[in-house]
């Protein structure tokens, strides 16, 4: 597209170029675009060999379209259209990824403020942020981190044919309040993409180019798990080669990526914590993951998580407090670092939640069934067994409903309907029918 010198309310000091490389992203193309075309100065894609509208309706959008001929290598197809920015500032995200509306905004001010003031930023030359991975639900479920804006520097470039990451670059700026969602990961868009494949097919091939690189074992591994993930989402680490492949990460002497060695931890962990005898091999390597990366909240929410499938509700309890304290400080200012739980803090209550149920510990209970509930009412695996809980301690039923309402509205008939069955399915019927009569008679009947 022509430069956008006019849509721009920030003034002229930052001049974003928006790159990506695309292929067959016509169902993405346009919220990709989206995001940055009211602060963009220009929108560049490179298409790699679309056989769908992606090209057409990227030129409809106003995008300055130029064509690559795909060679296996992704740093070869992000660095041409590089190239071809002419701004000052490149924000380089995939069809699959975007800003939501307040980020851009904080995102151009944040630029701006740097261009602003180069006596005291004038080194920094990427922005790193965190990295968002959203489910088919739109929820999210893991939080990495990403440099993917960055100053437009011939220095500056992508090194990797696959797993790509900048290189040449000066001082790393983190951002904590701007947030890059991706949408990649969900089912559907592993479906129309057929990305896993493409992604399992390049990393073969490097892999037979160069049998001992342990990061591409573990790239590779990673890759075999998320497909079999998706094929068989009920059942965590079901792809005997990237259990073997894993197996060679945790036992290679050799330098690891840190992020690949976290992955490979948590690969045998969750599917340990799956498998009633392997409780015991669980907590050992979680135990031998936190030696390792002392400050990952993640490995210390997963020895609890082990503690509380073997009975030890003590312990999961004391460590479960440690890290809720831990999540209360800023992450980056504390050194700790967190993938799963800065994604779902829900994950650290239920936890919670089943420690106090093992000691017994109703005010405990009643207050993370409360937060967890709070966040999503329609809960029926936290509320069913919660009203059971309160029943089993003796409490009355007009405490019961009385607590209830603190979450839900007592005078919507579909919320009474909603605790009635999950009442009536943990045994509870006493309350099962009373919540029913409450709600009859708001219905008339």
């Amino acid at each position: 597209m022509s430069k956008n010198k006019n849509i721009t309310p920030y003034g002229s000091r930052v001049k974003l170029s928006q790159c990506m490389i695309v292929k067959n992203e016509e169902n993405n193309i346009e919220r990709a675009l989206g995001w940055a075309k009211p602060v963009a100065y220009e929108q560049i894609i490179v298409d790699t060999g679309s056989a769908d509208r992606t090209v057409e309706l990227a030129g409809q959008l106003g995008a300055k379209v130029y064509h690559f001929e795909w060679i296996n290598d992704f740093s070869a197809a992000k660095n041409y259209a590089i190239e071809q920015a002419t701004g000052n500032w490149i924000a380089f995200l995939d069809a699959d990824e975007y800003f939501s509306a307040e980020d851009t905004a904080k995102l151009i001010e944040k630029l701006e403020k740097i261009e602003e003031h180069p006596e005291k930023y004038g080194n920094i030359t990427v922005l790193r942020m965190p990295w968002v991975q959203l489910n088919d639900s739109g929820e999210a479920f893991a939080v990495y981190k990403q440099s993917r804006i960055f100053r437009n520097l011939k220095e500056i470039r992508y090194v990797n044919k696959i797993h790509e990451h900048l290189t040449g670059f000066g001082e790393i700026s983190f951002v904590e309040d701007i947030s890059i969602m991706h949408t990649g990961y969900t089912k559907a868009a592993y479906e129309d993409t057929s990305k896993l494949e493409r992604n399992i097919e390049l990393l073969r091939t490097e892999l037979a180019s160069n049998p001992d690189n342990i990061n591409i074992k573990a790239y590779l591994a990673d890759s075999l798990s998320n497909k079999a993930s998706l094929e068989n989402p009920d059942k965590w680490g079901s792809d005997p080669e990237a259990d073997v492949l894993f197996a060679d990460v945790l036992g290679s002497g050799a330098a690891v990526d840190r992020v690949l060695k976290k992955k490979a931890y948590t690969y045998f962990i969750a599917k340990y914590l799956g498998e009633p005898d392997k409780y015991d091999d669980c907590e050992e390597l979680c135990g031998k993951a936190l030696v390792e990366f002392p400050a990952d909240l993640d490995f210390a929410y997963f020895l609890a998580s082990a503690f509380n499938k073997k009975g030890k509700y003590k312990e999961a309890w004391e460590q479960l407090k440690m890290l809720e304290a831990a999540l209360g400080e800023s992450v980056e200012e504390s050194g700790s670092s967190t993938i799963f739980l800065a994604a779902n803090p829900d994950l650290l209550y239920e936890q919670m939640l089943n420690a106090a149920q093992g000691l017994g510990d109703i005010e405990s209970i009643i207050e993370y069934a409360t937060a967890i509930l709070i966040q999503d009412k329609m809960k029926h695996r936290i509320l069913s067994p919660y009203i059971y809980t309160l029943t089993k301690h003796g409490i009355f039923e007009d405490e019961i409903l009385g607590l209830l309402s603190k979450i839900y509205d007592i005078s919507d008939p579909n919320d009474l309907l909603f605790i009635a069955r999950s009442a009536k399915d943990c045994g509870a019927a006493d309350f099962a029918r009373m919540i029913m009569i409450i709600a009859g008679e708001m219905l008339g009947e």
